[in-house]
């Protein structure tokens, strides 16, 4: 049975996008989207899809729709106050021995 306004009988679930932490002590990283009825069902996926050879040891899922970002368009004007902040640069601190990923 088809879905009111699909033309090719597929369910019109939400978009999820998906973030995968491949070790501890690193940050989640963007692996990708899918579509999904619900959190529970994206979630599992995600590791279906994103995680097939164990690489991951934690999952993100949020709703695409969810998700508020800043237009390319506009970065002169966006990230202009940050600019007079050289300060904030790494060049600024030393690395201490043995560090890896900081």
């Amino acid at each position: 049975m088809r879905e009111p306004g699909r033309m090719d009988g597929r369910p019109d679930w939400p978009l999820w996008e998906v973030f995968v932490r491949p070790r501890r002590g690193f940050g989640h990283t963007h692996a990708g989207s899918l579509h999904a009825p619900d959190a529970a069902m994206a979630l599992r996926n995600a590791r279906d899809l994103y995680t097939r050879r164990g690489e991951g040891v934690s999952i993100w899922v949020t709703p695409a729709a969810g998700i508020t970002a800043s237009s390319p368009d506009e970065k002169d004007a966006f990230f202009d106050p940050a600019i007079g902040k050289i300060y904030r640069h790494p060049s600024f601190f030393e690395l201490p021995e043995g560090v890896e990923h900081l």
